[in-house]
């Protein structure tokens, strides 16, 4: 089998939180970006010479590939003490050093590689361009024939490219491992048992890949991930990747708390009011602009026919039956950007003809004239005001909550198209999910048992189904109006309906702090956290070792 035909099949073992995985799914999340935030630095882009038994040791390996002797894990054998001479090191500004292995740098380009392909492959299905995308490189060629620009627009090789970003994928992952053991008395610290089973789940994959193969353990994870990477070393930088990111999410929250004056907050409402301003509307969005400009045409100046044209212009029987709630087509409290992260066409932006944005939408919903009982039709987009613009005290809130997905089938695998049946069998679980509730006692503490044994919500069932400091804005409408709507009291309940299922709701109160001044906290918050995280990252400095380079994987899955 080819390394290639290989890496095909141990491509989702990927999941493992790892640094490599992290900075790939950073560029995921950025398709549009001209360049990445991680260059080729040019203290090491230099020429490396490799010594003849470098190129001794490719020999053999190439050797032993084609002729099988990998089955019997020779290969691991006869190269392990490659895998332990230093590849990178790691310093700090207190003078501590970390060495890091072949085997360590091995895991963490392969991990960075294999999530590249997988997310490339992603981008293709989605017919995003890769370039753009800083995804562009050709798998089925090798990456030191092939070129890029880095950070600093230099054109470098792909191998280059992706050696520098498996270095800081290094040094992200061991700066904040390093600090994690130090804060802990010098032993690692736990990882959490969901991560230890997500990791057991899958080596066992991996054993079970390699059994079907005929490969020992050792020699699959070598052929797949690169000299050294065993099993035990895929285990043992797996558990330091989570020891990381659970050490960096915990610095994280550590400045989630932070509390800032009335003069921090002040400064921060003064420069931000733009950003803080909110309105409350409804809006719809149409299939054309004709249907729009017909919806616009019909209704009222009063706005009481809104409901009755959404559902007439509504595009699928779902959104028909689902906009007979008035509140489907609201917005309670928006923000410039919750508006636009909605892809209204109305809050599209343009540029003029000097290059400036231009958003003709957002500029007559948030002005200053605009009274309750205005209406706007832009596009495809239809508008009517129910609260003009106003820097709102609505408070942030605590709620519970239980998904019942509707059950759907091959055919129809979203909740949108399920069929009115399901949606029916989904409504009456949650009522009797409700009943129950209401029978036990009706406790914040039942509720969260009923949630965690109930929900369909996979992101708030772990812990009863509650979600913290919610802003307008935040959740589906439905959800977001009833948590926001006038008078609502800590105890209250109700089964509402989004897109995703009926949501059976419980409330746990208001917090205290206006919207504004939490939205003003984790800004500051995060600044601050950016900032330090900076400045530790800056207390360490990564390097290769001249030598330890010619060991380390050069074209992952190409038959040199």
């Amino acid at each position: 089998m080819a390394k290639k035909d290989l890496n095909e099949d141990v491509l989702s073992g990927a999941s493992i939180s790892d640094g490599g995985k992290e900075k790939a799914e950073k560029k995921s999340n950025k398709a549009k970006s001209k360049k990445s935030k991680k260059g080729l630095s040019k203290n090491t882009v230099k020429g490396i010479k490799s010594a003849v038994a470098c190129v001794v040791i490719v020999a053999l390996l190439v050797a032993y590939v084609g002729t099988g002797t990998v089955r019997k894990g020779f290969i691991h054998s006869t190269l392990q003490w490659t895998t332990g001479i230093t590849a990178v090191s790691i310093t700090n500004d207190d003078g501590e050093k970390i060495r890091i292995p072949v085997s360590t740098f091995n895991y963490y380009f392969a991990m960075l590689y294999n999530n590249m392909r997988s997310q490339q492959s992603t981008y293709q299905q989605y017919g995003l361009d890769l370039a753009d995308a800083k995804m562009d490189a050709d798998f089925d060629k090798p990456l030191s024939s092939q070129t890029t620009t880095n950070d600093n627009d230099e054109t470098v090789t792909w191998l280059e490219y992706m050696y520098e970003e498996t270095l800081e994928s290094i040094k992200d992952t061991y700066t904040y491992y390093n600090e994690a053991v130090k804060a802990n008395g010098g032993e690692d610290p736990e990882i959490t048992e969901e991560q230890q089973t997500e990791l057991d789940d899958t080596i066992s994959q991996y054993k079970e890949s390699a059994n079907g193969y005929g490969y020992t353990v050792s020699a699959y994870f070598v052929q797949a991930f690169g000299k050294g990477v065993t099993e035990k070393v895929f285990r043992r930088e797996a558990i330091r990747s989570y020891i990381a990111q659970n050490y960096k999410n915990e610095l994280s929250e550590s400045y989630s708390s932070t509390d800032y004056t009335a003069e921090e907050y002040d400064s921060y409402k003064a420069e931000h009011t733009s950003e803080l301003e909110t309105v409350s509307l409804r809006i719809f969005e149409a299939a054309s602009e004709d249907e729009a400009k017909e919806f616009y045409s019909a209704l009222k100046a009063d706005g009481s026919n809104f409901t009755d044209l959404c559902v007439q212009y509504a595009s699928t029987d779902f959104y028909k039956q689902y906009y007979t709630d008035a509140s489907a087509s609201t917005k309670l409290y928006a923000t410039r950007s919750s508006l636009q992260n909605g892809g209204y066409a109305i809050v599209t932006g343009t540029t003029d003809d000097n290059g400036a944005s231009v958003n003709e939408g957002l500029d007559w919903i948030f002005s200053t004239d605009r009274s309750a009982g205005d209406s706007y039709q832009l596009s495809t987009s239809v508008v009517y005001m129910l609260a003009p613009v106003e820097l709102s005290d609505v408070e942030t809130v605590n709620v519970r909550h239980i998904l019942i997905a509707p059950e759907t089938d091959d055919e129809n695998t979203a909740a949108t198209d399920a069929s009115a049946e399901q949606w029916a069998a989904a409504l009456e679980k949650a009522q009797s999910i409700l009943d129950e509730f209401k029978a036990e006692g009706g406790t914040e503490e039942d509720f969260a048992a009923l949630a965690s044994q109930n929900s369909t919500d996979t992101g708030s069932s772990t812990n009863g189904g509650l979600y913290e400091n919610v802003v307008p804005g935040q959740m589906v409408d439905t959800f977001n109006n009833w948590c926001f709507e006038d008078g609502r009291n800590a105890g209250d309940t109700a089964i509402v309906q989004t897109q995703y299922g009926y949501q059976i709701m419980c409330f746990a109160g208001q917090t205290g702090m206006p919207v504004w001044q939490y939205t003003a906290q984790q800004a500051l918050a995060a600044n601050d956290s950016s900032a330090n995280a900076d400045k530790l990252k800056d207390s360490y400095d990564i390097s290769f070792n001249w030598f330890g380079k010619c060991y380390i994987e050069k074209d992952t899955d190409i038959d040199h």
